[in-house]
């Protein structure tokens, strides 16, 4: 599970920087400033949740269940979340209206929070020796 984590938080990673170059140098002329500054949000937080999944991934304190817990909530987290937001502040590019499903946001983020929270509660139940 340790391999699969940190494979998926390194990709995590890479994606976005890639997707943050992508907004800085490949979409400042189609997209309002405002618009790529959301984008950079999603970039963000997919960015602070590929950090997560690396800790996650390199611990043996967080017990196996928390770690595919929080492995499955970050990953529907991002996509989402961030996913969303990339959606959303690309959404005058498609055809497609990403306003439409712009209530998963949220949903993605209490993602996050839960992710953060079930890590936590694997710390709060360590024996102090």
């Amino acid at each position: 599970m340790n391999k699969k984590i940190l494979i998926t938080g390194s990709v995590l990673g890479l994606l976005a920087i890639i997707l943050g170059a992508f907004a800085a140098h490949g979409l400042e002329k189609s997209i309002t400033k405002d618009a790529i500054e959301t984008f950079q949000t999603g970039v963000r937080y997919q960015m602070y949740h590929a950090i997560l999944l690396l800790l996650v991934g390199n611990t043996a304190v967080i017990r196996t269940k928390t770690k595919k817990i929080i492995y499955y909530f970050v990953i529907i987290g991002v996509v989402l979340f961030s996913g969303s937001i990339y959606g959303l502040a690309t959404n005058e590019l498609t055809n497609f209206d990403f306003k439409s499903i712009g209530f998963v946001t949220p949903i993605g983020g209490f993602l996050f929070i839960l992710s953060w929270l079930f890590m936590m509660l694997d710390f709060l139940k360590i024996k102090v020796e």
